[in-house]
């Protein structure tokens, strides 16, 4: 297997920008209230005012934050200080992988060993990111549940629930795959283990600041699942999974009325291509916010030859994607969050460094839609990979972390922190956002 030889350096120099100081853990909840995001009028708030951004994901945040395999407390808080020097103040976060260890293209170490049973070191990371992230007034999305294989999620919650083994997609296939997990919105069972994990999570009290997470500061949203998806196009199917969409935020709300929920969708791309099945389960008011996935690469609107030529075509593509979208949010006054979109490098290689010509294009364009529309409110960029040496093309146990799943090439996706035009183009973006 081709090994990378390129170490990624640090380029650009934090900026002089002030971190907040750590608020005292015996502030009140009434204080906490003020730093809490909301939706009023369509938009985002926090305190008296409009809160839009440009955020990324950083799914492996608590696996980076713990003190057991796969941690690095120092690497995490210079990749939270680089991203703050640079505008990013919206992260988001697996909240734990699921399932068997040793299955390729899974995350390592999991979480959630069986059903209830918690890795405790990694719940320590957990708690040690948030804390971290309330010292920087950092937001983050905690995602609950994952409709992928790469963390486990719909398909542990079957194997646990006794449906036999589930297929692992680089060996026995994806059409295999999907079809194993399109039974988890009928299973009762697999259901029930999957709320069970929200409700231990969400009532989870950080041993770090003593805070319930209910009084994070921290938290812009709990997020029921990765990309949920039905998998099947048959109305029974579509009606359970509406349902357990609207009864996990609502028990995600019954636990915690201080923070906002949201869906993980990919939009009508993850219901089926369905719309109003997408607004149906954002319609709910449980749900606070509308959200989409868009890949231009993945949904075959640029290929391998034309990453550099094709922006264009892939922006047009963007904006037809967000717009009715968009409209339908807005008819209910929610907002809408562009929440994971990604560009692979010129040339379809993976070193960090290497020319982004296209993907620093598609950026910006995507940016330009939050300073300058009301199309998005914000958006997460997929995704982080900062300061990490990629060791290998697919990951190997005890290989940095980057933002592309152990199931992808390792830096197809990924931002690191040599990558210097595209942290420009960041930075340029916030800054627009900021004055707008």
């Amino acid at each position: 297997m081709r090994k990378i030889f390129v170490m990624c350096g640090l380029v650009f120099l934090l900026g002089a920008i002030g971190f907040s100081a750590c608020r005292n853990t015996k502030e009140s909840k009434q204080e906490n209230q003020g730093s809490f995001a909301r939706v009023e009028n369509g938009e985002f708030y926090i305190g008296d005012s409009v809160y839009r951004y440009v955020g990324t994901n950083f799914w492996y945040g608590a696996i980076l934050a713990s003190e057991g395999r796969g941690g690095n407390r120092e690497r995490l808080a210079k990749e939270l200080d680089l991203m703050q020097s640079i505008g990013i103040d919206n992260i988001r976060v697996l909240v734990g992988a699921d399932g068997r260890e040793g299955i390729p293209s899974h995350v390592e170490p999991v979480l959630q060993t069986a059903p209830g049973v918690y890795n405790d070191t990694l719940l320590a990371g957990l708690d040690y990111l948030m804390a971290e992230l309330e010292k920087r007034d950092m937001k983050a999305v905690l995602f609950l549940n994952n409709a992928w294989e790469w963390s486990g999620g719909y398909g542990s919650y079957l194997e646990w629930a006794g449906e036999g083994e589930a297929p692992v997609p680089s060996v026995d296939g994806w059409p295999q795959y999907m079809e194993y997990v399109s039974h988890f919105v009928t299973n009762d069972s697999a259901k029930a283990l999957a709320l069970n994990h929200v409700r231990n999570m969400v009532s989870r009290v950080n041993t770090i600041t003593g805070k319930p997470y209910s009084e994070s500061p921290a938290i812009f949203s709990w997020q029921v699942a990765n990309e949920p998806r039905v998998f099947s196009e048959d109305s029974v199917s579509k009606a359970a999974f509406a349902e357990w969409i609207q009864t996990t935020a609502r028990t995600i709300k019954e636990i915690d009325p201080n923070h906002m929920v949201s869906t993980g969708s990919e939009g009508k791309h993850g219901c089926e291509q369905d719309l109003d099945l997408w607004f149906q389960i954002h319609s709910f008011p449980e749900i606070d916010y509308g959200i989409v996935h868009l890949w231009p690469y993945n949904w075959s609107w640029v290929n391998q030859e034309t990453l550099t030529d094709s922006v264009e075509v892939a922006c047009r593509n963007t904006v037809a994607y967000i717009e009715p979208h968009s409209e339908l949010m807005k008819s209910i006054g929610k907002p809408l969050v562009l929440e994971e979109f990604g560009y692979p490098r010129d040339g379809f290689v993976f070193e960090p460094g290497t020319p982004t010509t296209g993907r620093d294009g598609f950026y910006d364009h995507v940016f330009n839609l939050i300073s300058t529309t009301d199309m998005i409110s914000g958006c997460n960029f997929w995704g982080w990979g900062g300061l990490a040496e990629p060791k290998h093309i697919m990951w190997e146990e005890w290989d940095d972390y980057v933002c592309d799943p152990a199931q992808e090439e390792q830096g197809l996706n990924s931002v690191f922190a040599c990558d210097s035009t595209t942290l420009e183009i960041i930075r340029k973006n916030v800054k627009k956002i900021a004055t707008r």
